[in-house]
């Protein structure tokens, strides 16, 4: 891997290696945790999941019946209402090439990068610790999709790190999220420079250099608003565990007025 690229071959990704792969002409990438054995565990919208049988228009494209795919069994397993799912490393790639995230880069390097999405500079945890938390929530999901703040690369982000966000508005830890709102947002502040600036040369400069550290200052390595958090506290510090207890505590009075009728 260098700074113009992170693709790899197969043989050289490990177990609990954060991988990706770019989609639609490079448009976007979609992220996963490589768990060994050709599998890949990796987080999608629960909508595009139950549509394997018609073309989608979505940003993420259906993924096929486990009963096609010929060289995994389980490919495509995942618990009901979840958007984490278990595939093989063929579907995943769907014929594209093989990338791996670098963590524990130095800033310089991550500014370096054009591209966000390929690296952070937080430093990732072990191998089994990884794996442990992206098994642990294909078992337990990972909340509900959302493209900016709570997407498929947040999700390797997470199993890699065991870092969350607490701070629920705005953007989530995607490197990709943080590109698509910063280099409009670059554009913005820098326009009023163009009264003072009459070069377009020394306008693009400028605007590539408040792109880049709007990327560097939402990365999850340096912002100051991060938690460790275990991945079996997970859904306590998400509040997914309230809206658990509230659906038992309908399910439960539903089936006390049926019996009652």
């Amino acid at each position: 891997m260098g700074l113009l690229t992170n693709r790899v071959e197969r043989s050289e990704i490990k177990p609990g290696d954060h991988i990706y792969t770019y989609r639609a002409v490079f448009t976007y990438s979609h992220h996963g945790i490589f768990v060994g054995g050709s599998k890949v565990v990796h987080f999608r919208p629960e909508r595009n999941l139950d549509s394997s049988t018609e073309p989608s228009s979505d940003l993420y494209d259906p993924i096929s019946p486990r009963s096609t795919c010929p060289t995994f069994p389980d490919c495509g397993f995942r618990q009901p209402n979840s958007g984490v799912i278990l595939s093989c490393l063929d579907c995943f790639l769907r014929n594209g090439s093989l990338y791996c995230f670098e963590y524990g880069v130095t800033p310089s390097v991550f500014l370096a990068k054009v591209r966000g999405g390929t690296c952070t500079t937080a430093m990732s945890d072990p191998p089994e610790t990884v794996i442990h938390r992206a098994m642990y929530l294909l078992q337990n999901g990972f909340g509900n999709y959302d493209i900016f703040q709570n997407n498929c690369e947040d999700f390797a982000l997470y199993c890699k790190t065991g870092l969350l966000i607490m701070e629920k508005q705005g953007v989530g830890r995607s490197g990709q999220a943080s590109s698509v709102i910063g280099a409009p947002l670059a554009a913005l502040l820098s326009s009023p420079l163009k009264l003072l600036m009459p070069s377009p040369v020394g306008v693009a400069t400028v605007t590539a250099g408040m792109y880049c550290m709007s990327r560097y200052a939402t990365d999850i390595g340096v912002r100051s608003d991060v938690i460790k958090v275990a991945v079996e506290d997970l859904a306590v510090s998400l509040g997914w565990a309230e809206h658990h207890d509230e659906a038992a505590q309908e399910n439960e009075a539903l089936s006390r007025q049926l019996v009652t009728l």
